[in-house]
């Protein structure tokens, strides 16, 4: 049996537990463990068949191409005129396909969805029956709609799976719906990322337009020829940029990450599989799918790199001063985000995706360790209050200190082998002038580098308050402090394995040691990737790249260094609290998040609520005075047609009805009752049809 070739079963699993715990379980109310063990064997074959169908296909297919299994036509809409003239067929099919890209999201999409499925087992034991089946099930769903995403062999079916993690994004995030503050931030990722769809939707239409097909596979060798650029150039460009509009919702990039921070309303456990792991890669996945669009377009790739690097610096100087633990997370991904879009924006575009693969692991791992934290303190997220914990909780501890380091971009943790590969590619962008933008590499590079310093403060600054020194909570609180059961802790230790080794088992940098073969993950990835920055020889030495390596490590290491000395030498943060009083205005603008909130509400909300008020106005005085108006005009002819209808039109009807009633009341004289009289009436009737009869002859 080859399992690739069902590959629609893959999504098929968790849609099926999704249904089961949505429609049956949650209605009738059969109880938390049917509920879970429902949606842990969907996410659980779902996994199984896509590790299962993956290796068959590496082992058995040529892995350098797409294989793709078409399950039904889905549209058909004939001829359509294309423009540049002709026509082409408008065949959309619900295809799935596997190949290096969707291989590798496939993998680690499955198993840590499972993980963080398991995980939530513990951490949602306290909701009742009808809301935790209800977590489940829309976590089943989430499944679905992702690998739907990743899986898609066209555009539209990849958009059918956009849309679908918004929409479970939406009911994540506003879980706790009864909480206004919960059920605002839903609908704030929710009208937010349809900003990006904009921009998706108009990418689908002029692809079609210009390229008369929507499959993967088509437009990859469309773009390949060696005639593309120039014909295809302008084309690529400008939907280049419009994928970019969605990639920078769905992925929280500026300016339309602010959905982000406020996603935290919902579970922990919905942090980690959406907003950390999954969902929020699915605007890298998109561009890095749709490279060969970049590659034709130098300026769209360049507006890549430009956003990504810009945000990257950006939410780190957010993180820096947040006090609540899941917030300085959010912050975080934001900003590592960002360094993914800069891989893909200076062409490194499997450094990206290498990029994206270990933020799951060790971000995963980051989110449900303060879960776990969240969960031993009864709720509380707000780090001014904790502390200590490290000898209440030693695996949460240990396990969020990897993480932190791999984040941090301590070699050889995961983070530091995938960030540095894509810093080491923006400065080799602007030394080589890439596309004759190599100033503006330059300046991304070396914001990526602040950005990296940034984040092993901010990160390093969390677990020292967070685990060491004294517990500064209450005494009810310190008497509640424990380690989380084993479905939490047992997803962590497996999550800050692969975040220790994770980085250089899959993705070992071989460039520095003249071993390029040693990646496992470029030399997988490369035959999807169209153009030459991806196997080119390097433009820098050997000296240089090492140098920028130094570089980094001692970049984090200072970061690291000066939250130590801030928040673990001096336990009464007397530092920080100077610095605060020493300069108000820029904390403030730190604590505040630039007030970019503030300035949306004011310019978009409530611009948006006048304007709605306005036309209330226009309505009430205007539309409706010109009706009252003609209203008023056409009173004298309605009078005389008044009288028209009620003297001839009532008449003629009141006189049928009278020859009716008067009828009626005269046939209703024969209705007696007797059995008789009904039997002589029939006779008399019979006899008199006899003598019509023989009169007639």
């Amino acid at each position: 049996m080859k399992f690739y070739h069902y590959l629609w079963l893959i999504p098929l699993f968790p849609l099926i537990g999704a249904a089961i715990n949505g429609l049956i379980v949650n209605r009738r109310g059969m109880g938390k463990n049917l509920a879970h063990t429902i949606a842990l064997i969907g996410s659980g074959l779902a996994w199984l068949w896509g590790w299962a169908a993956v290796l068959q296909w590496y082992l058995t297919e040529d892995h350098t191409k797409s294989y793709v299994v078409k399950a039904f036509t889905w549209m058909s809409g004939g001829m359509m005129p294309l423009f540049g003239g002709g026509h082409a067929p408008l065949e959309i099919s619900a295809s799935y396909q596997i190949d290096p890209i969707s291989a590798v999201m496939v993998s680690f999409v499955t198993f840590v969805g499972f993980l963080i499925h398991l995980y939530s087992v513990g951490y949602m034991h306290s909701e009742d029956d009808r809301a935790y089946s209800r977590y489940f099930s829309y976590l089943n769903l989430f499944m679905f709609a992702m690998l739907t995403l990743i899986l898609g062999a066209n555009l539209p079916v990849l958009f059918v799976g956009w849309e679908g993690v918004g929409l479970c994004s939406y009911l994540l995030i506003g879980f706790y719906f009864e909480k206004d503050w919960c059920a605002t931030a839903g609908k704030k990722a929710f009208i937010v990322n349809r900003i990006g769809d904009f921009g998706f939707l108009l990418a689908i239409f002029f692809t079609f337009e210009y390229f008369g097909t929507l499959d993967f596979v088509k437009l990859s060798e469309i773009m390949s020829a060696h005639h593309a650029a120039a014909q295809w150039g302008g084309a690529a460009t400008l939907i280049g940029l419009l994928l970019l509009v969605g990639a920078m919702g769905k992925s929280a990039q500026i300016p339309l990450y602010v959905w982000l921070p406020d996603a935290m309303a919902g579970p922990t456990p919905v942090s980690a599989l959406i907003h950390a792991a999954t969902m929020v890669t699915a605007g890298v996945y998109m561009v890095v799918r749709t490279n060969f669009f970049y590659h034709l377009g130098p300026q769209a790739m360049l507006g890549v790199a430009i956003v990504g690097g810009f945000t990257a610096f950006y939410a780190a100087t957010i993180g820096l001063v947040q006090n609540d633990i899941k917030k300085v997370l959010a912050y975080s991904t934001v900003s590592q985000l960002g360094y993914m879009f800069l891989g893909a924006g200076v062409g490194a575009f499997a450094a990206g995706l290498f990029h994206v693969v270990t933020h799951a692991f060790f971000k995963a791992c980051l989110f449900l360790g303060s879960g776990s934290v969240i969960h031993a303190c009864s709720g509380n997220q707000d780090m001014r209050t904790m502390g200590g914990l490290r000898k209440y909780m030693p695996k949460t501890y240990w396990t969020f200190l990897a993480a932190t380091l791999a984040i941090a971009g301590i070699p050889p943790f995961a983070g530091f082998v995938s960030k540095d590969a894509i810093l080491g590619k923006a400065f080799e962008a602007g030394f080589t002038d890439l596309n004759g933008f190599g100033t503006a590499y330059f300046v991304l590079w070396a914001l990526g580098l602040a950005g990296a310093a940034l984040t092993a403060f901010y990160m390093f600054r969390l677990v020292f308050m967070t685990f060491h020194g004294e517990f500064r909570g209450t005494e009810e609180e310190k008497h509640h402090l424990h380690e989380s059961p084993w479905t939490m802790t047992l997803p962590l230790q497996v999550l800050a394995i692969l975040s220790i080794f994770g980085g250089i088992v899959i993705g070992f940098p071989g460039q520095l040691f003249h071993k390029e073969g040693w990646s496992f993950i470029d030399g997988f990835l490369a035959p999807m990737m169209v153009g030459v920055h991806e196997h080119g020889e390097h433009a820098i030495s050997f000296g240089l790249e090492w140098g920028l390596v130094v570089l980094s490590v001692l970049v984090a290491c200072g970061g690291i260094f000066v939250a130590w000395s801030m928040y673990k030498k001096d336990p009464s943060f007397s530092v920080p609290k100077s610095l605060a009083e020493r300069f108000p205005r820029a904390y403030q603008l730190l604590l505040n998040k630039y007030w970019v909130d503030e300035i949306y509400d004011v310019l978009f909300v409530q611009a948006c609520i006048k304007l709605a008020d306005l036309l209330w106005e226009f309505d009430a005085r205007v539309v409706d005075g010109v009706v009252n108006g003609t209203r008023h005009l056409t009173v004298g002819t309605s009078f005389v047609s008044g009288i028209f209808d009620l003297r001839v039109v009532d008449g003629i009807v009141n006189l049928v009805a009278t020859i009716n009633y008067r009828a009626s009341g005269a046939f209703r004289r024969l209705q007696v009752g007797f059995t008789q009289g009904y039997a002589m009436v029939m006779v008399f009737g019979a006899a008199l049809l006899l003598a019509v009869f023989f009169i007639s002859f």
